[in-house]
């Protein structure tokens, strides 16, 4: 069980890179390369006995697309993909909303 789950995680190290930063695609001179948040988790366990115990293991993985960084004659820019910015956004500007509505009626008291 310890083999596979070092199998794995040597596996995801070496291609974490690769992962995060896409393969190049050339459309009509113009390059792009995607970008994105890769995180992966793994896990296994086996019982306390010797041969005989019942084990298990599991991993997953998430992607977040943050983007893509555009190479043409212009020069180098970063696109971000605004759908991940919404979805992280909005959260957030209603977490600040709510904590400063509290912070407000605190100094109100």
């Amino acid at each position: 069980m310890t083999n596979l789950s070092l199998k794995l995680a040597e596996t995801m190290t070496s291609s974490g890179i690769k992962s995060v930063y896409g393969e190049p695609i050339v459309v009509d001179g113009t390059t792009i390369v995607p970008v994105a948040a890769v995180q992966f988790g793994f896990g296994a366990g086996e019982g306390p006995g010797e041969d005989s115990a019942p084990g298990g293991a599991g991993g997953g993985g998430v992607a977040v697309p943050f983007g893509a960084y555009i190479s043409d004659e212009t020069g180098v820019r970063f696109r971000p993909n605004l759908i991940t910015l919404l979805a992280v956004a909005i959260p957030f500007v209603w977490v600040a909303g709510h904590a400063w509505s509290r912070v407000i009626r605190a100094l109100k008291r």
